[in-house]
């Protein structure tokens, strides 16, 4: 079974920066796709960032380019999220998203982490 856990979510002010992290563990073969979510109150779940592991190629929602930036660490199965120029509508629940290979291909949700930026 493979299972993801992410680290770094908080409370931060208008303007400040945060770091995800999230790790996978089990019997992985490969991950080909890693990625960013998060769910404000009363919101669908939408994309924040993704990124593949064949180039490195990554892709933003328009609400978070320029601010955020997403990358990978293939050795450690872990995908981070670098969040500058925080601002109150980036307050949500984030989750981490991977494409997982073991015998099969799956994918898998972390359990989500909350960030909350307010003064």
């Amino acid at each position: 079974q493979v299972q993801l856990v992410e680290s770094g979510g908080g409370l931060v002010q208008p303007g400040g920066s945060l770091r995800l992290s999230c790790a996978a563990s089990g019997s992985i073969f490969s991950i080909p796709v890693m990625g960013w979510y998060r769910q404000a109150p009363g919101k669908q779940r939408e994309l924040v960032a993704v990124i593949t592991s064949a180039d490195s190629t990554t892709n933003y929602a328009d609400s978070v380019k320029g601010r955020f930036t997403i990358s990978r660490d293939n050795a450690k199965n872990t995908v981070y999220l670098q969040m500058n120029s925080l601002k109150p509508d980036d307050t949500a629940v984030y989750y981490c998203n991977m494409v997982v290979r073991t015998t099969t291909l799956n994918v898998y949700w972390g359990q989500g982490t909350q960030v909350t930026v307010s003064s």
